[in-house]
């Protein structure tokens, strides 16, 4: 009968297995610090969490083995991406800890939501409590085996020293420039920066990345006319970081767009503005940066080359994408909705507000007939519920978020 209980809980907390597995995950990203921040991170972070959740709630269902229990693979490439960004081992080990307090916190309700008699709620409670315990003890020791295994073979690579040097400037710590110039063999003052971040979205293999990045990072240097080798760092398996001593030309993002991106399939690119000395080296890349959470929250519909210039207010709004998307649905009611047709209409009525509310210009920006942008922007309206004059500017900068951030801040129909 215990075994029983705790089966029926096992399949009851399965049925809401995306909302316990979100609930959880957001607890982590809220309650630990280092987990935060990096949108591909927190992503692979729900992943981990669901195979988690998944494999225990298998293993309360079925009364499988503790002993033939082995870590999800999202979990063990979790800890491995954790070693490669110098996340400290205890925030993983804390984020075992909570996740259980969660679950457990749900197995315990959904226990008492059955019911039944006291002396079988008691055993059922301590069957329960003893099986995630060993599910996390056994799953805990394996993934931090992976970490400390990633992290021993990380610090030995060949860029450790580069990169703690790099990270030291990025910091903001005092450092010796002029050693840290001859170190890097980049010049910090008197140059300007620009910082791109380089990641793999398509066929790039995770073992030739970084050979492909690196290249990429060279010949971009090139074509936008350097006189230096850029200054690369491998920042995990399917990241690059590299920065780019610029001439007195302002870097042409449509440039890199056309002849550098066709060259290199499989990668995306994300383009800070260019900056001066240390603080210019150390802003270009956060913005680089910036502009690559909105092309990671933007997922298959984001461009190859995304640059701050074009997104930095809608960076801001990627550190809490379930409010903007809130926000973007309060200002846009209808006009959020997630299909072609409403599409079509945000395009058109996001062009025409940028042209300053000219139906000819917004016409030939989107190859259209002046008398179709005219209709496409009266039914906006309609959709909207009110008059685009009542709040353009809210109105500009949602239809900005929808372009650049794509179904992650869209509504689905009911």
């Amino acid at each position: 009968m215990v075994t029983e209980r705790v089966a029926a809980v096992g399949a009851a907390l399965n049925r809401r297995l995306s909302s316990l597995t979100l609930e959880i995950r957001s607890r982590l990203a809220s309650d630990i610090e280092p987990l935060r921040g990096d949108e591909r991170l927190v992503q692979l972070l729900g992943a981990s969490v669901e195979g988690n959740v998944d494999s225990a709630l298998h293993v309360l269902q079925h009364g499988i083995d503790l002993d033939l229990v082995e870590a999800p693979p999202a979990a063990t490439e979790y800890a491995r991406r954790l070693a490669q960004h110098g996340v400290a081992v205890n925030a993983l080990a804390r984020a075992y800890r909570l996740g259980h307090d969660t679950f457990l916190r749900h197995g315990l309700q959904e226990l008492d939501r059955q019911g039944g008699e006291a002396s079988l709620l008691s055993a059922a409670a301590r069957h329960l409590v003893a099986l995630t315990f060993g599910y996390i003890d056994r799953v805990t020791e394996q993934v931090l085996a992976v970490y400390e295994d990633e992290r021993e073979r990380w610090l030995q690579d060949r860029n450790t020293v580069r990169a703690a040097r790099i990270r030291e400037l990025l910091d903001g710590e005092r450092v010796d420039i002029a050693a840290a110039e001859a170190a890097l063999g980049y010049r910090l003052v008197g140059s300007r920066h620009l910082a791109v971040v380089v990641w793999a979205t398509g066929s790039v293999p995770p073992d030739g990345a970084m050979s492909t990045f690196e290249r990429f990072a060279r010949e971009l240097a090139e074509c936008l006319g350097c006189r230096a080798l850029p200054l690369f760092l491998p920042h995990d398996q399917v990241t690059a970081w590299a920065w780019l001593q610029l001439g007195r030309e302002a870097p042409d993002v449509d440039t890199i767009r056309s002849t550098m991106c066709p060259s290199h399939p499989g990668i995306s690119v994300a383009v800070g503005e260019p900056g001066t000395d240390v603080w210019g080296f150390r802003r270009t890349h956060l913005q680089a940066r910036q502009a690559q959470a909105v092309a990671v929250a933007a997922g298959e519909s984001a461009p190859v080359v995304t640059a701050f210039r074009e997104v930095g207010p809608i960076a801001l709004m990627c550190a809490d994408l379930r409010a903007t998307r809130h926000w973007v649905q309060d200002t846009l009611g209808r006009l959020a909705f997630d299909d072609d047709q409403h599409a079509r209409l945000r395009e058109t009525l996001r062009v025409f507000l940028a042209t300053g509310g000219s139906y000819q210009s917004a016409a030939a920006m989107l190859a259209l007939h002046r008398n179709s942008v005219y209709y496409r922007v009266r039914k906006a309206e309609e959709e909207l519920g009110r008059s685009i004059d009542a709040d353009q500017l809210d109105i500009e900068i949602a239809l900005k978020a929808c372009h650049w951030l794509g179904t992650s801040v869209l509504t689905e129909q009911a």
